[in-house]
This record gives C-alpha cells, sequence and structure tokens, in this order.
C-alpha cells in the first residue's frame, strides 16, 4: 500500500447508515436532527447554508463554518443513502454598511470618505485588479474555499438584492413590519427603540446605508418613506436594492426566502437565535436546525476579529501546514473555547497524523468516530510516516535549517529508505517544518547558561551518549533518563524506574530543550538524538557547556 492509496470501506450503503446511527460523532448528531426535520417538514432537497461578513480580510473561522458544515452535510448524506439532494451555499453579506474603517488595511484614510457604503460599492485598496473591497474579500474566501475542494455555491447579499431573489420576503416583511416590530423592539433600549426600523435605506443621494427612521411603510405599494441625508423626504420600494434589512431581521428573512435547512453560528448570536427564528416564521419560513460553536481566540485571549486582523489567516496556517489539518483543528470540540494562534499549528498536524495512522486497523463503527473520516468525507488516504512535525521541527531547529534538504539528512537516517520521491507527504512536511522554524521559532529561540548541577547533568549525558549504540533508540531514550534520574534536582518519587528507583521529572527534559534548542518543549528527546545523530547531539552539547549556543543567541 502506498503513502497515498485509500482505505476501502467495503459497508454497502445502508450498513453506513445502519451504523451512522449511533455514532456519537457531532456531525452525525447534527445530520440526525436535519433528518428528524424532514420528517416534519418533507422535502426534495436539503439546504445547508453558512453566511460570511467580508468587512475585513476572511479569518479561519470563516473556513471553519464550510468545513464543519461540510462535515455534516456529508454525515447526512451517510444518513439518508444520498437519497435526498442537498446544497451549501455559502452567503456573504456584502450589503452591509462599512461601519468602521479595519485596522489592516493599506492606507484606511483613504476609505474614511466611504464609510457606511455597503462594502460591494467601496473602492478596493489592495489593488488585483477587484472592483471593490467587498468584491476583493469575497475572492480571497472563495480562493481557498476552492483549494479545499469544497462543494458549494457561492451567493452575493448584493446580488440577491439587486437581482430580486429577495424581492417577495422584502415585500413580506413590508406586509408584516408591526409583527417583525413586535419580536424587535423588547431586545432594544428606549433610545433605539424610538428610531429603529428592520429596513435600511440606500440613499439616493450618496448611496450610503442610512440608520434612520422611517415616516412610513406602505405594505400595498411596497415603500418605505424617510429622511435622506439632503433634508429631503425620500419614498422607495423595498425591492431591486433600494433597501437592505438590519442584520438580525436579515438572518431571518434569509432563511425564510431561502427555505434554509441548517446553519451553524458563533456563539455570538446564540441569545439572537430566537430572534431570527421568530422573524423566520413571521415571514413564512420554518426556522432552520442550528449549531452553535464557541468562539476562536487569540494567544491573548482575546477574541478574533476580521477588523482587528488579530487571528492568523487561512493564509498563515497554509504557510506552515497542510489543509487537512486545519480540518481537524475545527473538527475537534467545536462547542469549547479554543486559542487560535501559530503556536497551535505543529500540534494539529501531529494529531492529524496520528488520527490517520489509527484509521486503517479500526472497525467500520469506530472509523465513523474517527476525525479523518470526516476530514475526507468517507475515504482518508493512508501515510507511513516515519517521524513526527514535532520532532522535525526540533531537527531544523539543531541544525539551523533554512532548506529542507538539511532536514533531509537527518529523515533519512533515521528512516533509512526514505526519499523525498517515496515519501511525498514527508518531504511536504519538511518544507513546512523549514518555513515554521525560520519565520517562527528562530526568532524566538532563548538559550540559556547551565547552572552548575546542569553542567554537571550535561556532562554525564554526553559521557552516556558517547558509550551508546547509534542505531539502539531504545538504548538512547534510557541513556537520557538515566542521567536525569541519577541528579536529584531530575528525580520523580512519586514515580518508580523499572529498577525500582525514582523516576524522572519533565524539568529534565524541559532543562535539556532550553540548554540545547532554545525551547521550552519538544518531542521524545531520544528520537531527537537518533534523528539528529549522537556526533551532532554531543556537539551541541559541547556548545551548550562552553556558553557558545547562549553567547551566539545573545
Amino acid at each position: 500500500m502506498t503513502a497515498t492509496a485509500q482505505v476501502e470501506d467495503v459497508a454497502d450503503a445502508a450498513e453506513l447508515r445502519e451504523l451512522a446511527e449511533t455514532v456519537g460523532a457531532w456531525p452525525f448528531e447534527e445530520a440526525r436532527k436535519i433528518v428528524e426535520r424532514l420528517k416534519r417538514k418533507p422535502k426534495a432537497e436539503v439546504l445547508f447554508e453558512t453566511g460570511y461578513g467580508p468587512s475585513g480580510l476572511p479569518h479561519i473561522g470563516t473556513f471553519g463554518e464550510v468545513a464543519r458544515t461540510t462535515m455534516v452535510r456529508h454525515a447526512f448524506r451517510v444518513l439518508t443513502e444520498d437519497k435526498i439532494p442537498t446544497r451549501l451555499l455559502c452567503f456573504s453579506d456584502d450589503m452591509d454598511g462599512m461601519r468602521k474603517i479595519p485596522e489592516n488595511v493599506p492606507d484606511p484614510a483613504a476609505l474614511k470618505p466611504y464609510l457606511q457604503m455597503p462594502l460591494t460599492k467601496v473602492p478596493n485598496p489592495f489593488g488585483g485588479g477587484f472592483a471593490s473591497f467587498g468584491d476583493h474579500n469575497n475572492a480571497m474566501l472563495r480562493r481557498f474555499l476552492d483549494t479545499f475542494g469544497f462543494d458549494y455555491e457561492f451567493a452575493s447579499a448584493t446580488d440577491y438584492y439587486f437581482s430580486g431573489k429577495l424581492d417577495a420576503v422584502l415585500l413580506k416583511a413590508a406586509e408584516k413590519y408591526e409583527a417583525i416590530m413586535e419580536v424587535m423592539l423588547p431586545t432594544l433600549g428606549e433610545e433605539r427603540q424610538a428610531t429603529y426600523s428592520p429596513f435600511l435605506p440606500i440613499s439616493p443621494t450618496s448611496g450610503r446605508v442610512l440608520y434612520v427612521p422611517l415616516k412610513a411603510v406602505d405594505a400595498k405599494a411596497g415603500t418605505v418613506t424617510f429622511t435622506d441625508e439632503d433634508g429631503e423626504e425620500k419614498t422607495v420600494p423595498v425591492t431591486g436594492g433600494n433597501v437592505k434589512l438590519q442584520w438580525k431581521p436579515d438572518f431571518g428573512a434569509r432563511w425564510a426566502a431561502l427555505d434554509v435547512d441548517f446553519e451553524m453560528f458563533g456563539k455570538d448570536h446564540q441569545t439572537n437565535a430566537p430572534i431570527y427564528d421568530a422573524i423566520c416564521n413571521i415571514l413564512g419560513g420554518v426556522a432552520p436546525e442550528h449549531f452553535v460553536y464557541e468562539l476562536f481566540l487569540d494567544e491573548n485571549g482575546q477574541k478574533i476579529s476580521k477588523s482587528k486582523g488579530n487571528g492568523i489567516t487561512i493564509d498563515d496556517w497554509l504557510t506552515y501546514a497542510s489543509p487537512e489539518s486545519l480540518a481537524l483543528y475545527m473538527f475537534q470540540s467545536p462547542r469549547s473555547a479554543k486559542k487560535l494562534h501559530f503556536d497551535v499549528i505543529p500540534k494539529a498536524v501531529d494529531e492529524y497524523f496520528n488520527f490517520l495512522a489509527r484509521y486503517p486497523a479500526q472497525d467500520l463503527k469506530n472509523r465513523l468516530g474517527n476525525p479523518v473520516w470526516h476530514i475526507h468525507a468517507g475515504n482518508p488516504p493512508v501515510e507511513e510516516l516515519p517521524l513526527t512535525f514535532g520532532l522535525m521541527l526540533k531537527l531544523a531547529s539543531a541544525s539551523n535549517a533554512e532548506d529542507k534538504a538539511v532536514l533531509w539528512r537527518f529523515i533519512e537516517r533515521y528512516a533509512p529508505g526514505t526519499s523525498p520521491a517515496t515519501h511525498p507527504t514527508l518531504d511536504q512536511l519538511a518544507g513546512y517544518a523549514v518555513r515554521y522554524f525560520v519565520d517562527r521559532v528562530k526568532p524566538r529561540r532563548v538559550y540559556r547558561l547551565p547552572d552548575d548541577v546542569e553542567a554537571k547533568a550535561l556532562a554525564a549525558l554526553d559521557a552516556a551518549l558517547a558509550q551508546v549504540d547509534g542505531e539502539d533508540r531504545d538504548a538512547i531514550q534510557n541513556a537520557v533518563l538515566d542521567v536525569g534520574r541519577a541528579e536529584p534536582r531530575y528525580q520523580d518519587h512519586k514515580r518508580k524506574s523499572p529498577t525500582g528507583g525514582p523516576g524522572v521529572t519533565f524539568a529534565w527534559f524541559s532543562a535539556l530543550y532550553e540548554l540545547l534548542l532554545g525551547e521550552k518543549e519538544g518531542p521524545r528527546f531520544g528520537s531527537f538524538v537518533a534523528a539528529y545523530g549522537i556526533p551532532e547531539t554531543r556537539a551541541l552539547i559541547a556548545r551548550a557547556l562552553a556558553g557558545e549556543l547562549a553567547k551566539g543567541a545573545a
């Protein structure tokens, strides 16, 4: 079986469905809700939707909605034996007014005259031939979704409003204006109640999205009347792109207009979900099934914001790791808040390959609970990797590799017979490891001088490694452990060694990483030595004892 072979599931659709009805993986739990929905509301096609606000460059949370919804969609297809057609619509709210200028755009001052203009009417500050700021950001989202291979349809709010696709629901909203206001007003403060309207007129004078009270709503004529920015009273149709809905009514109206069956959204929307549902029902729709996920946080625990640009971008992740590792990060614990920053990438890469390695030996039911089944729509590849991404990062750090060819010298020593030709995925990971080291690790390495106890332990380790067969990985690891066990500072009396003496604390390994690699943590140290080489490791120890590593870092 090659590194790119596929694991064949021999089950037929009926067997898969039967197993899927009991699997606890969250995509199946959500898919079963949609199956029950169809029993109450039969229809010929199921529509999954995700929403996107292009007020800033797309961030990974946006990708997460599409990836997670795709997983639920595939789980639904298994539960229904693929007998019910499905669609995934990625809807961009690009007719929203630009309420503030994002901090991460070139020349923010140039956009100031366009505040409150629809995003598809704001000039594009990034270049590249896109007609507007909204068009550019939409293209950035579509580019990645296409690269990843998602099966989706893209929808633009600007197109839907101006083309008439939302005309029927907008006319219905005019007819049900008072009922919508009864839902909205109790959720607003007294001052906001006095000026609120679910309809936001687009100024015929300036083209801005206006947050103004309405003087009249004529349901029969399908018009609204308001005072424009020039002080003149204007009456415009609610159809044809002359107005847009406030964001809360817009949520429910879109559900009703498109007959959406499933949409997930972040926890910041959770309190508004009853409002969305009520407005959808008022406008003649049936509110979709919901899935509320926790928000991503940056490394400081702050909510990620597109306008602040404080999260890592899709391109950031793909610079250092594969889309599949990102998909795994999205799959895991979606209802738990997680920090999303550069340091999570290496762990996600190794966890992905760990799940992939387990998959072939699992029975079918356990495969359905394995994240890689959901990431690869039921047909994950087989990958045989002789070493971890974390280990490759440490090899890159120890050798100061700026070219993956340097890394391959250590890989071939650790796993004879491997090469870029025989293991292309490993070669790709080597490239990622070098880039991550150069950009993210090397600038932040902090070496320190060993104290007297550490210097004694390093010298003992050097002597121990001199006596070890470089091909015997267990012997190498045991030598490292034995040195730690012999030093009182590193003895763990709560744990026992195989000989009955004290175990060794992690502080020993932490000291090794800090002194020899300038980092706080790393892979199994014996594996690092086996890959890096005993002569090379002893040379590293000598440099640490001589103070060269700490001096070079300074």
